[in-house]
């Protein structure tokens, strides 16, 4: 792309979702600027999709776009951060054409006005590979508020937001491998919905917290390893869709059922760790911590084997 039409795209694209904010100057300049915000400290978040990998292949653009800026408001979400602005950078496969790259700056301004995001700068390029684009987003906490994976104690409980296992049952949908005849699962896996409605309930209780992307087993895993704290996981606690409820009980082996739908990722809800109790509010207890490492897993009362609990990066 030439350096003329590459600008002229970027004007045309993409200067529209800065929704005037100052630092960004229009996109004109190669760096934005970031005021401070008296008594706050500034979260940084950074998430990538590629093509074939995160999102499948021949994905709306307009719905990679917004799948791209919603895993990174949740990593914000999970941190109790308030989202502002972001930065994307972009690599334009041969499939994206000026339609699909237009689709694309339409998503991701429907979804930049949705959860009042600005676009403060970035990059666009061209690749001979699949598409992928990288985005970096920024929020503010409160100082010493930023809700971490370390921090859980033992006697903390483990809780959960909202449902899990609809982003794993979505991707099978995608792929027809089950029916989702309301199209439910599959608008959960592919415009996953940020707990950004939860920062104050996290910022009151949480004790540490993790956004569940790669599956609720490994982000659990992760704030038992950046806490140093054994964790037990009652899976028949699990807080199921009605969607996911009607699958379940279509399976002959509910432990496995269970274990893959703890594990499956994509459901950008909010695992934490707070003081036993009730929890914080719109959460469900699922387990609790204590004393030592790693994680045990329980269906109906019996140890089961989760296998490798989550999604892999590497």
């Amino acid at each position: 792309m030439s350096g003329q039409d590459e600008f002229g795209e970027i004007a045309r694209l993409f200067r529209p979702l800065t929704g005037g904010a100052a630092g960004a100057f229009d996109l004109l300049d190669d760096a934005a600027v970031v005021p401070g915000r008296a008594g706050h400290e500034l979260v940084v978040t950074k998430d990538a999709v590629v093509e074939g990998v995160h999102v499948p292949d021949g994905e709306a653009p307009e719905l990679v776009a917004q799948k791209l800026l919603r895993v990174n408001l949740s990593d914000l979400a999970a941190k109790a951060a308030e989202p502002f602005g972001c930065f994307l950078a972009v690599a334009w496969s041969e499939r994206f054409g000026p339609a699909e790259r237009e689709a694309f700056a339409r998503g991701l301004g429907e979804d930049l006005r949705r959860f009042g995001v600005a676009l403060l700068g970035g990059d666009t390029v061209r690749t001979p590979g699949p598409f992928w684009a990288s985005l970096t987003a920024l929020g503010w906490v409160p100082e010493g508020a930023m809700v971490r994976r370390a921090g859980a104690k033992p006697g903390d409980g483990l809780f959960v937001s909202g449902a899990i296992g609809d982003g794993t049952l979505g991707l099978a949908a995608v792929r027809g491998e089950i029916a989702d005849p309301d199209g439910f699962l599959v608008e959960r896996y592919r415009r996953p919905r940020p707990r950004l409605d939860l920062r104050a309930a996290l910022r009151a209780d949480a004790s540490a917290a993790a956004d569940v992307s790669d599956g609720l087993l490994a982000d659990a895993g992760h704030i038992a390893e950046a806490s140093g704290v054994a964790l037990s996981l009652d899976l028949d606690r699990l807080p199921l869709s009605a969607a996911a409820k009607a699958w379940l009980d279509g399976q002959s082996d509910r432990a496995a059922a269970l274990v893959r739908l703890a594990t499956g990722g994509d459901d950008y809800e909010v695992v934490c760790t707070a003081a036993a109790g009730a929890g914080p509010p719109g959460f469900t207890r699922i387990g609790e911590a204590a004393a030592g490492r790693g994680i045990a897993v329980r269906v109906e009362g019996r140890i089961v084997d989760p296998g490798a609990g989550g999604w892999r990066h590497l």
